[in-house]
């Protein structure tokens, strides 16, 4: 009890800490990605097409930052460039289809996408397989 209110932090509690962002972040986003995956020849046509590049091709931009960079996080296999999609991504959908309203429609965004830049900062932690391989 009495590490719960020290204002200390250990190696292990910040490692700790790190993995339950990067599974956050991973497991909640990759199911929209899936999504996207699935029904990609539906959605294809009526996405949205931020910076002119076609429908198809932001739909699959968003689809690898969603899938498969989420999965990259889970596994903390290169860590900090998988987040640049996502961060990409939660801008866009921030500033872009919700307009930055942070208290309304962007909120889940505004979340994501702080959680997505802290995963940047703080790196994949101990508990990964950036680690692992000595990245």
């Amino acid at each position: 009890m009495r590490k719960l209110f020290s204002v200390r932090t250990s190696d292990n509690a910040l490692s700790f800490g790190t993995l339950l962002l990067r599974l956050t972040g991973g497991i909640l986003m990759i199911h929209h990605g899936f999504d996207k995956l699935t029904h990609f020849s539906q959605k294809a046509h009526q996405f949205m097409d931020p910076f002119g590049i076609g429908t198809t091709t932001s739909l699959s931009l968003v689809v690898f930052a969603e899938f498969f960079c989420a999965a990259f996080l889970i596994l903390g296999l290169f860590t900090r460039l998988a987040a640049i999609p996502l961060i990409v991504t939660m801008g866009v959908a921030l500033f872009k289809a919700h307009g930055a309203d942070f208290a309304g429609q962007g909120e889940l965004a505004a979340v994501y996408l702080g959680l997505y830049l802290s995963i940047l900062v703080l790196g994949p932690g101990k508990v990964s397989l950036d680690r692992f391989l000595g990245r």
